[in-house]
């Protein structure tokens, strides 16, 4: 499987997930995937940490295309917990009839199994390392959200990406939805005007407290799991500390593994949004929020805001708390010229058009309607189905969740997240992946450019020229100005006392 001169489990233990480590692998010679582009061979798929998504959605879905007739096979499996890989095996032989292939670390599957495909379904902090590792390995990646935990690690995946030329698909599976393809061709031809702003929303309510419905089984122990990989202690990931089945099983309640709803939660909808408005790296964040209810030795928030403003002149608002769902908010993206309006959750089969009052728009042709799009029920089948369909292409662009988006998504989230910890203001820069701490410079430059009276910004793609994005200006602005030396305006000669 290795061609060149370095030892692939070598590099694998050393690699970083720093775009400096993506980049080291560059000069090392990587086959293509056995089953991308061609549908004769079958596509050899092994999953890294199969837990409870991982095995609900990864495993069976997977499982469910193969017995659909879906080229592929499900050949191994990596856990450090041995109960997750004898379930995961024996499901497969039970469905499939094949044996599995079982490890501990995924780097030794990865060395020994020929593979043309993972599925990544560990905590979020292990997602980067493993991901980059799989793609310099010659691996096409399906990892589950978030992409990664930090946003320098998404910006390295999206640079190994780019540089192996691997097929990545991101487990937010509402992007595999046919809504915001059509919605984002409605905004880019200016059916709502001038976007402004997007809203959204993941509300939750439980008695016993988010995430600790994951339970803690006897089996659950140091014999069972190897706690010391797990936390990724030799690989920089976490600082050792006692095990813990709490931590193990809801490792979401705590920051060095997670980041609670901002990252489990807010990134499918934030996702969504920046894939129905064609927006990616945000240029402002801010988040707010608290623990108000939830003292059960959680470290993250029970209710949380994110404000993402963006470049292109929109501003993205994320908002939930996780104990109190039936009064959400509605997802929503408005325009100047009116909103569309998704109203809860993500099954959309349409959504609804409306239109601001004529007197603002001067169009008395627009009205409320109801649009009909196709609705897809298994969204998690079709996201699967899709990566599979891009592998068999060998065409990362067919992903409907590619990396770049995920990474757009990480920058919001996780500097909303950031904000909230450590009370700053974010600024972030899209070209050179800099983030700084928020300054003044934000508000100076939407005040220079209403000073200098120039035309709004639009998001990605757009093509309706001034539509919906010019103001008119009222006769009696002639008399405005600066009066010097107690004159009136030079630019308005009439402008006088009398």
């Amino acid at each position: 499987m290795d061609q060149s001169p370095i030892n692939r489990r070598d590099f694998l233990k050393t690699s970083g997930t720093t775009a400096v480590a993506a980049s080291a692998i560059a000069g090392l010679t990587t086959a293509p995937a056995l089953g991308a582009g061609n549908s004769n061979e079958a596509i050899r798929i092994g999953f890294i940490g199969p837990g409870g998504r991982g095995f609900g959605a990864h495993v069976k879905k997977l499982v469910q295309l193969k017995k659909d007739g879906k080229n592929i096979e499900l050949v191994a499996v990596a856990d450090v917990y041995s109960e997750h890989r004898d379930r995961t095996a024996n499901y497969i032989k039970k469905e499939l009839g094949n044996d599995v292939a079982k490890y501990t670390d995924y780097r030794d599957m990865i060395e020994k199994e020929k593979l043309d495909a993972v599925a990544i379904g560990t905590p979020d902090h292990w997602h980067a390392k493993q991901t980059i590792d799989s793609m310099n390995a010659g691996l096409n990646v399906y990892c589950e959200k978030p992409m990664t935990k930090k946003v320098e690690e998404a910006l390295a995946v999206v640079d190994a990406w780019k540089k192996t030329g691997k097929i990545m698909q991101v487990g937010v599976q509402s992007t595999s939805l046919p809504v915001w393809d059509d919605v984002r061709a409605r905004l880019q031809d200016g059916q709502l005007g001038k976007v402004l702003q997007f809203q959204t929303e993941y509300f939750r309510n439980s008695s016993m407290g988010q995430w600790r419905y994951y339970a803690l089984k006897k089996e659950m122990n140091p014999t069972n799991i190897d706690w010391k990989l797990w936390l990724g202690v030799d690989d920089g990931l976490a600082e050792y500390q006692p095990f813990d089945r709490a931590v193990y099983a809801q490792w979401r309640r705590f920051w060095p593994f997670g980041s609670g709803m901002y990252t489990d939660l807010f990134v499918h909808r934030t996702t969504s949004m920046l894939k129905a408005t064609g927006l990616r790296f945000p240029g402002r964040v801010v988040g707010a929020g608290g623990l108000y209810l939830e003292y059960d030795g959680r470290d993250v928030p029970d209710v949380a805001t994110v404000a993402a403003d963006f470049n292109e002149g929109v501003q993205g608002l994320i908002n939930a708390t996780m104990c109190n769902q039936e009064t959400r908010i509605k997802q929503i993206i408005r325009g100047h010229n009116g909103s569309f309006v998704f109203g809860n959750g993500e099954g959309f089969d349409g959504y609804d058009f409306i239109p601001e009052r004529p007197q603002v728009t001067r169009d008395s042709s627009l009205k409320q309607q109801r649009i009909d799009v196709a609705q897809i029920k298994d969204t998690t089948y079709a996201h699967f189905k899709n990566w599979i369909e891009a592998m068999e292409a060998n065409d990362q662009s067919k992903c409907n969740n590619p990396p770049d988006l995920g990474a757009a998504a990480i920058a919001v989230v996780n500097l909303g997240s950031n904000s909230y910890r450590h009370g700053k203001v974010y600024h972030f820069d899209g070209e050179t992946g800099q983030i700084s701490d928020g300054d003044g410079s934000w508000a100076k430059k939407w005040e220079a450019m209403s000073e200098a009276r120039q035309k709004p910004k639009h998001i990605p793609g757009w093509k309706a020229g001034d539509k919906g994005s010019l103001l008119e200006e009222p006769s009696y602005m002639a008399l405005a100005g600066p009066w010097i030396d107690g004159k009136p305006p030079k630019n308005n000669p009439n402008n006088n006392a009398g």
